[in-house]
């Protein structure tokens, strides 16, 4: 009986795996830089032909880009297929806020119960350094800042999942799901009780993402959409009676 000959892997190729597996769970991100070529080899404790070997790769499958003179950087058009133009145009339409709302809902729920799950201290640190700068952004009363410490937080929420699929799909949509979360502020702080509930709910997640609590942590995410969609759906009628009333006023 012959018994067949195992290869060894080609030390480049496992310095290529390395790195995917890095983008792939996000410690490397789109557009960020390398370190520099002797670091790099340094840290994986390999020569630098076999790193030099492994980056031609990298760039051979559009994963990473070489500048002449200015390094070597994780390709930034890694999200582009989830950020195109009809994106943007579901973005303007007020059916698709309401539909990206629903899309969050369900989205944003399961990644609360396996941050809850799967969280270490350091996610959970992260989630609560967010959870600060959205207090910052209200006591400045910076509603553009605001949105972007909120998309943080949940950002936040969907690296401590530890789910791949999530932080890219979170990541390569964070601009659409950015504008929908200042969309939605400009219309539900027209009331001005709803500020304090929504940071009731918010509050109520990150205890129960701190707490390990997973299926609180995503009925809490589910009740803070649903108030939100609600809310949302309430001041739409609420405005269209308005526009009414004025119309009729107006014939009369």
């Amino acid at each position: 009986m012959s018994y067949p000959k195992i290869k060894q892997p080609k030390l480049s190729d496992m310095i290529v795996q390395s790195l995917e597996t890095m983008i792939l769970e996000g410690s490397l991100r789109p557009g960020q830089r390398l370190p520099a070529e002797r670091e790099l080899a340094r840290q994986f404790d390999v020569s630098r032909p076999s790193l030099r070997e492994a980056i031609q790769k990298l760039e051979a499958k559009g994963l990473v880009i070489r500048r002449q003179g200015g390094g070597t950087y994780v390709q930034q058009d890694l999200r582009e297929e989830l950020t195109d133009p009809l994106f943007k145009l579901l973005s303007e339409q007020p059916e698709g806020q309401l539909d990206l709302l629903e899309f969050r809902h369900a989205f944003e729920g399961i990644a609360a119960y396996y941050a809850a799950l799967r969280g270490t201290q350091a996610d959970l640190d992260s989630i609560h350094s967010c959870h600060t700068r959205i207090k910052t952004a209200q006591q400045q009363g910076d509603i553009d800042i605001e949105a972007v410490a909120v998309m943080d937080f949940y950002e936040a929420i969907t690296n401590a999942s530890h789910n791949m699929v999530f932080l890219h799909m979170m990541r390569g949509l964070r601009p659409l799901l950015e504008q929908n979360i200042l969309h939605n502020f400009k219309i539900l702080y027209t009331r001005t009780t709803v500020a304090a509930k929504i940071d009731e709910h918010r509050q109520l997640l990150l205890e129960a993402i701190v707490q390990r609590q997973p299926a609180q942590a995503r009925d809490a995410s589910y009740q803070h959409l649903a108030f939100i969609e609600e809310t949302l759906l309430d001041i739409r009628r609420e405005s269209s009676r308005i526009e009414r009333s004025i119309r009729r006023l107006e014939q009369n």
